[in-house]
């Protein structure tokens, strides 16, 4: 049955190219005459021995015909492929007819000029006859749904907009009219015959003179910057816009109709790809047991999903949220079947809890991302917040070395510098214990701090959008708020590489690019959602929140920044403590909070952080 259905297909095939197969062979014959011809000098020429030669070519170019599949291109969308599978059958067919002939006795009677002529012709032949069928088409089907194609004006007269013109032109929807290109030496150009048209300063007008219908955003390698600058100039001319992907999502070469989407915030507000030394991430995680706290949470749940993609020997899954547990759990059943992974419903606070994990599970590697990390909500729980982000780091920082493990990466805040309030100082805290735990043990103690991640839990993203979805207002605390941003895969890409350069000690400061004002990130939300800010949806001002700061810092003045084996990280100095101190201080800490004396914990955050603004107001306060 399957051998018959095989035939059938064939035959099937043979017979929808039956005109381009019979054409194809007509040509042989044709090229060889054009070839004594154009030898003789367009006079009558001796036929003697030509026939039989030709026969023998003829058989010779058929079988490398079929081999290099030239039979399989489309006319009418032929290509440079094409073009050079022609090229490769014809030449070797000539190649290999040479002895051939040689060993018949035929080829001292062939002038030595005329298989190199009649290659040339047959070539010209095939070719032509494609690129005029190709050129036919693209000309009456351009004519025929011209009307009813949407004019399309491309950003990027680069690879990405060669290759998306390209694919336009072969659609029935798409018309591209012309290309926008900020280089000057490509203005006039043509691409496929679509001109460049000017650059972005010219975009308004050039969109009014051609009547677009459509802009397409053709520049994958566009950072942030460029990319607000892009979309504020199609914003200006109102017409409605796409981009492609980036690089680090599209297949090298290859540019579909069908990735163009819409613009979104991490295009905006997302920076520029990160190269990671890939085989060292993977040596260091792969065959390697694993611990994530906080690992339902948003960044958490990222870096495990990155993590059991690289193959280690099992990763636990800490969490003292229920239900987060339970939607990871499902989803990396799914996901990740071969690689082994358990759930612990725990706090980290739970020493014995913790420890009875981790001695049964045996970690290399530990990330600590569990924490308490909303600042208004935690200025009046002081308690909870240390008890969480200083207690619970000390538990799994000593539980840790007490079990051998190698690493252990505590992920840290921008806002544990110059703090303003408690969740920065606590978060600061824990930094401190752990730089200074790396020198007493041989667990290697890594921070790394970054600032906001775009859709995290808790961020102000999540928040607008539920906002516009009411439809406003939208609430932003002042105008001149600015934060940095940065997308969850790329922060759990960076944890990976501060987690490979790290030997212990070490503060890294993730490079976080330009800060971006909340009001514009606001702004770019509501143009998103295809509403205009202050008309549809109103921005309100709100003022600053307890514990709030215009500004975020990356690292205090006194942490000189030094540069690393990684452009996107650096590397922060830190303070020293004395160890029999601190161990005091967090000691008293511990008991201040089980015995919850406020005025207790704020002398002594203080004491640790005597930048702390928090605390000094607190203790004036009480």
């Amino acid at each position: 049955m399957v051998y018959h259905l095989k035939v059938f297909v064939f035959f099937k095939k043979l017979y929808q190219k039956a005109l381009v197969l019979l054409f194809d062979l007509m040509a042989i014959p044709i090229a060889w005459y054009l070839a004594y011809w154009f030898r003789y000098n367009f006079h009558p020429f001796s036929v003697s021995y030509s026939s039989k030669a030709l026969l023998i070519l003829g058989i010779i170019q058929v079988f490398c015909y079929y081999q290099y599949k030239v039979y399989r291109g489309v006319w009418r969308f032929a290509s440079m492929n094409d073009l050079l599978r022609i090229i490769r059958a014809v030449t070797v067919a000539v190649l290999i007819v040479f002895p051939v002939l040689y060993l018949c006795s035929l080829l001292q009677d062939i002038p030595r000029s005329i298989l190199p002529l009649y290659g040339v012709f047959l070539i010209g032949i095939w070719s032509a006859a494609r690129l005029t069928r190709r050129i036919l088409y693209e000309s009456i089907y351009s004519r025929l749904v011209a009307a009813e194609c949407e004019r399309v004006l491309i950003i990027g007269a680069g690879r990405a907009g060669e290759s998306l013109a390209r694919e336009l032109l072969k659609t029935r929807h798409y018309q591209p009219i012309g290309f926008i290109d900020d280089n000057p030496l490509r203005l006039g150009l043509e691409i496929h015959g679509v001109s460049v048209l000017g650059n972005l300063r010219e975009l308004c007008s050039l969109t009014t003179k051609h009547q677009v219908d459509l802009i397409f955003i053709a520049i994958p390698s566009a950072g942030s910057v460029e990319m607000r600058r892009i979309v504020g100039a199609c914003e200006k001319s109102a017409i409605p816009f796409r981009t492609l992907p980036s690089f680090s999502t599209l297949a090298a070469g290859k540019v579909e109709v069908t990735a163009l989407r819409d613009v979104r915030l991490e295009d905006l507000l997302g920076r520029d790809q990160v190269y990671l030394e890939w085989d060292k991430i993977v040596h260091s995680i792969q065959g390697r047991r694993i611990v994530v706290t906080g690992g339902g949470g948003s960044i958490g749940s990222e870096l495990c999903r990155q993590l059991m993609a690289l193959k280690p020997a099992s990763v636990m899954i800490v969490d003292n949220c229920e239900f987060n547990l339970y939607q990871v759990q499902m989803e990396f059943s799914q996901k990740f079947p071969d690689t082994p992974f358990s759930i612990a419903l725990l706090s980290v606070t739970d020493f014995v809890g913790i420890q009875t994990c981790f001695t049964q599970f045996k970690p290399d590697i530990v990330f600590h991302a569990a924490a308490f990390k909303h600042v208004p909500m935690l200025e009046n729980q002081s308690r909870v917040a240390v008890l969480n982000n200083v207690i619970g780091t000390q538990v799994v920082a000593e539980v840790s070395a007490e079990c051998g493990v190698a690493k252990f990466v505590l992920i840290s805040s921008d806002k544990a510098v110059n703090p303003t309030n408690i969740m920065g100082t606590t978060k600061r805290v824990a930094e401190i214990f752990c730089q200074n735990f790396n020198g007493h043990v041989e667990t290697q103690f890594i921070t790394v701090r970054f600032g906001n991640v775009l859709g995290s839990a808790g961020s102000v993203v999540p928040l607008f959008q539920k906002q516009i979805n009411a439809g406003g207002p939208v609430t932003v605390t002042h105008p001149d708020m600015t934060r940095y941003f940065m997308t969850i895969p790329e922060a759990c890409q960076l944890i990976l590489q501060a987690m490979v350069n790290g030997q212990g000690g070490e503060i890294f400061v993730l490079d976080m690019g330009e800060p971006v004002k909340i009001r514009y990130l606001a702004e770019q939300m509501i143009k998103l959602s295809g509403q205009q800010p202050d008309i549809d949806i109103n921005i309100v001002y709100t003022g600053l929140r307890p514990g709030e700061k215009l500004f975020e810092e990356l690292f205090h003045q006194s942490e000189a920044l030094a540069p690393t084996g990684h452009q996107k990280l650096f590397m922060a100095g830190y303070r020293r403590f004395d160890w029999s101190e601190l161990m005091e201080t967090f000691h008293l800490l511990s008991v201040a909070c089980h015995e919850n004396h406020e005025e207790e914990i704020y002398i002594l955050l203080n004491s640790l952080v005597p930048e702390s603004q928090v605390c000094q107001q607190l203790l004036l306060q009480e």
